[in-house]
Protein backbone atom coordinates (compact mmCIF):
# COMPACT_ATOMS: atom_id res chain seq x y z
CA UNK A 1 0.00 0.00 0.00
CA UNK A 2 1.44 3.73 -0.52
CA UNK A 3 1.78 6.22 1.07
CA UNK A 4 -0.94 9.02 0.58
CA UNK A 5 -0.04 12.55 1.86
CA UNK A 6 -3.20 13.86 1.95
CA UNK A 7 -4.84 11.37 3.71
CA UNK A 8 -2.34 11.91 6.63
CA UNK A 9 -2.90 15.54 6.50
CA UNK A 10 -6.60 15.38 6.74
CA UNK A 11 -6.35 16.16 10.83
CA UNK A 12 -4.62 18.91 10.05
CA UNK A 13 -6.60 20.13 7.09
CA UNK A 14 -9.44 20.09 9.83
CA UNK A 15 -7.41 21.45 13.11
CA UNK A 16 -6.45 24.69 10.45
CA UNK A 17 -9.41 25.37 9.33
CA UNK A 18 -11.03 25.72 12.98
CA UNK A 19 -7.99 27.35 14.11
CA UNK A 20 -8.38 30.10 11.04
CA UNK A 21 -11.75 30.72 12.14
CA UNK A 22 -11.43 30.94 15.71
CA UNK A 23 -8.86 33.82 14.94
CA UNK A 24 -10.76 35.69 12.59
CA UNK A 25 -13.49 35.87 14.99
CA UNK A 26 -11.75 36.83 17.93
CA UNK A 27 -10.43 39.89 15.14
CA UNK A 28 -6.55 38.25 15.73
CA UNK A 29 -6.48 37.34 12.06
CA UNK A 30 -8.28 38.35 8.83
CA UNK A 31 -10.37 35.34 6.78
CA UNK A 32 -13.40 35.34 5.34
CA UNK A 33 -15.93 32.84 6.01
CA UNK A 34 -19.55 32.03 5.12
CA UNK A 35 -21.47 29.13 6.39
CA UNK A 36 -22.81 28.55 3.17
CA UNK A 37 -19.48 28.55 1.06
CA UNK A 38 -17.54 26.80 3.59
CA UNK A 39 -20.08 24.20 3.50
CA UNK A 40 -19.71 23.47 -0.09
CA UNK A 41 -16.27 23.63 -0.71
CA UNK A 42 -16.10 20.51 2.33
CA UNK A 43 -18.63 18.75 0.96
CA UNK A 44 -17.03 19.02 -2.99
CA UNK A 45 -13.80 18.04 -1.24
CA UNK A 46 -15.84 15.06 0.95
CA UNK A 47 -17.29 13.84 -2.36
CA UNK A 48 -14.03 14.32 -4.39
CA UNK A 49 -12.44 11.63 -2.68
CA UNK A 50 -14.86 9.01 -2.99
CA UNK A 51 -16.19 10.02 -6.75
CA UNK A 52 -12.16 9.97 -7.32
CA UNK A 53 -11.16 6.74 -5.57
CA UNK A 54 -12.06 4.04 -8.74
CA UNK A 55 -10.50 6.20 -10.77
CA UNK A 56 -7.48 7.09 -9.08
CA UNK A 57 -7.24 3.35 -8.75
CA UNK A 58 -7.78 2.74 -12.89
CA UNK A 59 -4.84 5.68 -12.88
CA UNK A 60 -2.05 4.10 -11.00
CA UNK A 61 -3.05 0.52 -12.70
CA UNK A 62 -1.91 2.11 -16.02
CA UNK A 63 0.95 3.74 -14.73
CA UNK A 64 2.31 0.19 -13.50
CA UNK A 65 1.35 -0.56 -16.45
CA UNK A 66 3.84 1.87 -18.20
CA UNK A 67 6.55 1.07 -15.25
CA UNK A 68 6.66 -2.32 -16.85
CA UNK A 69 8.18 -0.58 -19.95
CA UNK A 70 10.73 1.62 -17.76
CA UNK A 71 13.72 3.37 -19.65
CA UNK A 72 15.44 3.20 -16.61
CA UNK A 73 15.74 1.60 -13.10
CA UNK A 74 15.58 4.71 -10.49
CA UNK A 75 15.49 3.57 -6.95
CA UNK A 76 13.44 4.75 -4.10
CA UNK A 77 15.64 4.30 -0.76
CA UNK A 78 19.55 5.08 -0.54
CA UNK A 79 22.09 7.21 -1.35
CA UNK A 80 20.41 7.38 -5.29
CA UNK A 81 17.11 7.33 -3.82
CA UNK A 82 18.22 10.81 -2.66
CA UNK A 83 19.12 12.06 -6.23
CA UNK A 84 16.28 10.44 -7.38
CA UNK A 85 13.71 12.36 -5.11
CA UNK A 86 14.88 15.80 -5.83
CA UNK A 87 14.71 15.18 -9.82
CA UNK A 88 11.03 13.54 -9.55
CA UNK A 89 10.31 16.64 -7.13
CA UNK A 90 11.30 19.08 -10.11
CA UNK A 91 10.00 17.25 -13.03
CA UNK A 92 6.57 16.50 -10.94
CA UNK A 93 6.35 20.12 -10.23
CA UNK A 94 7.02 20.97 -14.13
CA UNK A 95 4.31 18.65 -14.98
CA UNK A 96 2.15 20.25 -12.62
CA UNK A 97 2.86 23.29 -14.09
CA UNK A 98 1.60 22.22 -17.65
CA UNK A 99 -1.48 20.29 -16.19
CA UNK A 100 -2.74 23.46 -14.27
CA UNK A 101 -2.21 26.19 -17.31
CA UNK A 102 -4.05 23.22 -19.41
CA UNK A 103 -6.11 22.97 -17.16
CA UNK A 104 -7.15 27.23 -17.59
CA UNK A 105 -6.51 27.84 -20.69
CA UNK A 106 -8.46 25.11 -22.29
CA UNK A 107 -12.30 25.07 -21.99
CA UNK A 108 -12.41 20.73 -21.46
CA UNK A 109 -9.53 20.87 -18.67
CA UNK A 110 -11.17 23.98 -17.62
CA UNK A 111 -14.36 22.59 -16.97
CA UNK A 112 -13.08 19.67 -14.49
CA UNK A 113 -10.69 22.35 -12.84
CA UNK A 114 -13.52 25.42 -12.60
CA UNK A 115 -14.77 24.35 -9.45
CA UNK A 116 -12.03 24.53 -7.69
CA UNK A 117 -12.18 28.67 -8.31
CA UNK A 118 -16.00 28.98 -7.33
CA UNK A 119 -15.75 30.35 -4.20
CA UNK A 120 -16.27 34.33 -3.73
CA UNK A 121 -14.30 33.79 -0.64
CA UNK A 122 -10.37 32.69 0.24
CA UNK A 123 -9.34 30.78 3.33
CA UNK A 124 -8.24 27.35 3.90
CA UNK A 125 -11.52 25.79 3.22
CA UNK A 126 -11.42 26.74 -0.50
CA UNK A 127 -8.15 24.42 -0.75
CA UNK A 128 -10.86 21.56 -0.31
CA UNK A 129 -13.10 22.42 -2.98
CA UNK A 130 -11.75 19.64 -5.30
CA UNK A 131 -12.96 18.12 -8.73
CA UNK A 132 -15.27 15.66 -9.23
CA UNK A 133 -14.21 15.25 -13.24
CA UNK A 134 -10.99 15.47 -12.66
CA UNK A 135 -9.97 11.75 -13.36
CA UNK A 136 -12.54 11.36 -15.98
CA UNK A 137 -10.94 14.55 -18.00
CA UNK A 138 -7.49 12.53 -18.88
CA UNK A 139 -5.04 15.16 -17.86
CA UNK A 140 -3.73 12.07 -15.71
CA UNK A 141 -1.83 11.20 -18.38
CA UNK A 142 1.11 13.80 -18.22
CA UNK A 143 2.17 12.21 -15.35
CA UNK A 144 2.88 8.89 -16.93
CA UNK A 145 6.17 9.66 -18.73
CA UNK A 146 7.14 10.00 -14.77
CA UNK A 147 6.63 6.21 -14.80
CA UNK A 148 8.14 5.42 -18.08
CA UNK A 149 11.49 7.68 -17.21
CA UNK A 150 11.62 5.06 -14.35
CA UNK A 151 10.19 6.50 -11.69
CA UNK A 152 7.96 3.68 -9.43
CA UNK A 153 4.55 4.54 -9.58
CA UNK A 154 3.59 4.26 -5.77
CA UNK A 155 6.76 7.37 -5.67
CA UNK A 156 5.18 9.42 -8.07
CA UNK A 157 1.97 9.21 -6.46
CA UNK A 158 3.39 10.28 -3.52
CA UNK A 159 5.30 13.39 -4.84
CA UNK A 160 1.74 14.47 -5.86
CA UNK A 161 0.36 13.87 -2.60
CA UNK A 162 3.00 15.70 -1.27
CA UNK A 163 2.20 19.08 -3.71
CA UNK A 164 -1.33 18.29 -2.63
CA UNK A 165 -0.68 18.94 0.71
CA UNK A 166 1.94 22.18 -0.04
CA UNK A 167 -0.64 23.94 -1.96
CA UNK A 168 -3.42 24.27 0.68
CA UNK A 169 -1.67 26.33 3.40
CA UNK A 170 -1.07 29.04 0.68
CA UNK A 171 -5.10 28.84 0.64
CA UNK A 172 -4.77 32.10 2.74
CA UNK A 173 -5.53 35.87 3.71
CA UNK A 174 -3.80 35.57 6.86
CA UNK A 175 -0.39 35.55 5.58
CA UNK A 176 0.48 38.42 3.11
CA UNK A 177 4.48 38.21 2.85
CA UNK A 178 6.97 36.16 3.04
CA UNK A 179 10.79 37.09 3.12
CA UNK A 180 11.63 38.01 -0.62
CA UNK A 181 13.95 34.99 -1.23
CA UNK A 182 11.06 32.63 -0.79
CA UNK A 183 8.49 34.74 -2.47
CA UNK A 184 11.00 34.78 -5.27
CA UNK A 185 11.51 31.10 -5.76
CA UNK A 186 8.35 28.88 -4.15
CA UNK A 187 4.46 29.81 -4.39
CA UNK A 188 2.83 31.79 -1.13
CA UNK A 189 -0.43 32.60 -0.25
CA UNK A 190 0.38 35.96 -2.38
CA UNK A 191 1.04 34.39 -5.79
CA UNK A 192 -1.82 32.01 -5.18
CA UNK A 193 -4.39 34.95 -4.20
CA UNK A 194 -3.37 36.07 -7.83
CA UNK A 195 -4.06 32.93 -9.17
CA UNK A 196 -8.05 32.85 -7.78
CA UNK A 197 -8.34 36.63 -8.14
CA UNK A 198 -10.98 37.38 -11.37
CA UNK A 199 -10.01 40.86 -11.59
CA UNK A 200 -8.38 41.28 -15.38
CA UNK A 201 -4.75 42.43 -14.24
CA UNK A 202 -4.72 39.37 -12.44
CA UNK A 203 -6.21 36.51 -14.91
CA UNK A 204 -4.50 33.65 -16.05
CA UNK A 205 -1.44 33.76 -13.78
CA UNK A 206 0.50 31.95 -10.96
CA UNK A 207 -0.03 28.17 -11.93
CA UNK A 208 2.57 27.06 -10.07
CA UNK A 209 2.34 24.14 -7.68
CA UNK A 210 5.28 24.35 -5.26
CA UNK A 211 7.78 26.66 -7.16
CA UNK A 212 6.76 30.03 -8.67
CA UNK A 213 10.34 29.75 -10.93
CA UNK A 214 8.31 28.03 -13.60
CA UNK A 215 5.66 30.83 -13.62
CA UNK A 216 8.89 32.85 -14.12
CA UNK A 217 10.10 30.76 -16.52
CA UNK A 218 7.51 31.09 -18.50
CA UNK A 219 5.97 34.48 -18.55
CA UNK A 220 2.77 33.98 -16.64
CA UNK A 221 3.76 35.54 -13.23
CA UNK A 222 2.00 38.64 -12.12
CA UNK A 223 2.49 39.81 -8.46
CA UNK A 224 0.27 40.76 -6.20
CA UNK A 225 -0.27 44.06 -5.72
CA UNK A 226 -1.29 45.42 -2.96
CA UNK A 227 -3.55 48.99 -4.56
CA UNK A 228 -5.82 46.42 -6.62
CA UNK A 229 -6.95 44.04 -3.74
CA UNK A 230 -7.78 40.49 -5.43
CA UNK A 231 -11.84 39.85 -6.04
CA UNK A 232 -12.29 36.10 -6.12
CA UNK A 233 -14.16 33.64 -7.72
CA UNK A 234 -15.12 33.35 -11.87
CA UNK A 235 -15.34 35.66 -14.15
CA UNK A 236 -18.93 34.43 -14.45
CA UNK A 237 -19.97 33.69 -10.29
CA UNK A 238 -22.58 31.25 -9.79
CA UNK A 239 -25.66 32.66 -7.93
CA UNK A 240 -26.25 29.23 -5.73
CA UNK A 241 -24.44 26.77 -3.58
CA UNK A 242 -26.36 23.92 -4.91
CA UNK A 243 -23.34 20.93 -5.29
CA UNK A 244 -24.37 19.75 -8.47
CA UNK A 245 -24.45 22.89 -10.10
CA UNK A 246 -20.61 23.85 -8.86
CA UNK A 247 -19.43 20.11 -10.07
CA UNK A 248 -20.86 20.19 -13.38
CA UNK A 249 -21.93 23.68 -14.50
CA UNK A 250 -19.05 23.99 -17.24
CA UNK A 251 -19.87 20.53 -18.84
CA UNK A 252 -23.38 21.39 -18.70
CA UNK A 253 -22.47 24.76 -20.69
CA UNK A 254 -20.56 22.68 -22.87
CA UNK A 255 -23.05 20.27 -23.83
CA UNK A 256 -25.01 22.79 -24.53
CA UNK A 257 -22.83 25.04 -26.74
CA UNK A 258 -22.16 21.77 -28.80
CA UNK A 259 -25.87 21.22 -29.45
CA UNK A 260 -26.03 24.84 -31.43
CA UNK A 261 -22.74 24.08 -33.12
CA UNK A 262 -22.77 24.37 -36.88
CA UNK A 263 -19.56 22.93 -38.06
CA UNK A 264 -16.42 20.89 -37.06
CA UNK A 265 -14.87 24.13 -36.30
CA UNK A 266 -17.13 25.43 -33.71
CA UNK A 267 -17.24 21.95 -32.38
CA UNK A 268 -13.37 22.08 -31.75
CA UNK A 269 -13.58 25.79 -30.83
CA UNK A 270 -16.46 25.28 -28.29
CA UNK A 271 -14.46 21.73 -26.22
CA UNK A 272 -10.47 23.23 -26.81
CA UNK A 273 -11.08 26.57 -27.30
CA UNK A 274 -9.72 29.20 -24.32
CA UNK A 275 -12.67 29.48 -22.12
CA UNK A 276 -15.53 32.04 -23.06
CA UNK A 277 -14.03 31.33 -26.93
CA UNK A 278 -17.70 31.62 -29.25
CA UNK A 279 -17.23 31.59 -33.25
CA UNK A 280 -18.27 35.13 -33.50
CA UNK A 281 -16.18 36.67 -30.26
CA UNK A 282 -19.18 37.98 -28.75
CA UNK A 283 -18.29 36.47 -25.12
CA UNK A 284 -15.37 37.39 -23.47
CA UNK A 285 -12.18 35.27 -22.73
CA UNK A 286 -9.33 35.82 -20.63
CA UNK A 287 -7.19 37.63 -23.20
CA UNK A 288 -10.06 39.94 -24.08
CA UNK A 289 -10.78 40.72 -20.81
CA UNK A 290 -6.96 41.80 -20.14
CA UNK A 291 -7.18 43.21 -23.32
CA UNK A 292 -9.77 45.64 -22.19
CA UNK A 293 -8.39 46.72 -19.03
CA UNK A 294 -5.21 47.18 -20.42
CA UNK A 295 -6.75 49.78 -22.59
CA UNK A 296 -8.55 51.26 -20.44
CA UNK A 297 -5.18 51.46 -18.07
CA UNK A 298 -3.40 53.14 -21.68
CA UNK A 299 -6.85 55.71 -21.73
CA UNK A 300 -6.50 56.91 -17.98
CA UNK A 301 -2.61 57.42 -17.95
CA UNK A 302 -2.96 58.94 -21.07
CA UNK A 303 -5.76 61.52 -19.66
CA UNK A 304 -3.96 61.96 -16.62
CA UNK A 305 -0.92 62.65 -18.66
CA UNK A 306 -2.83 65.60 -20.83
CA UNK A 307 -4.24 66.82 -17.36
CA UNK A 308 -1.13 67.62 -15.70
CA UNK A 309 0.31 70.29 -17.72
CA UNK A 310 -3.13 71.82 -17.59
CA UNK A 311 -3.04 72.11 -13.10
CA UNK A 312 0.49 72.98 -13.41
CA UNK A 313 -0.32 76.15 -15.37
Amino acid sequence: MKLDPVTLAIPFFIISILLEILLSRLGVTKANYEVRDTATSLMMGFFSSIIGAIPAAAIFGVSVWVYKYRLLDIPMVGLLGVGAWAALFLLEDLTYYWFHRLSHERRFWWAAHVNHHTSQHYNLSTALRQTWTGGVSGTWLLWLPLSFIGFPPAMVAIQKGISLVYQYWIHTEVIRRLPGPIEAVFNTPSHHRVHHARNPRYLDANYAGILIIWDRLFGTFIPEDDAEPCRYGTVKNLGDFNLLRVAFHEWIGIGQDLARSRSPREVLGYLFGPPGWSPDGSRDTSHTLKAKWQARQAAQAQASAESAPMAAE
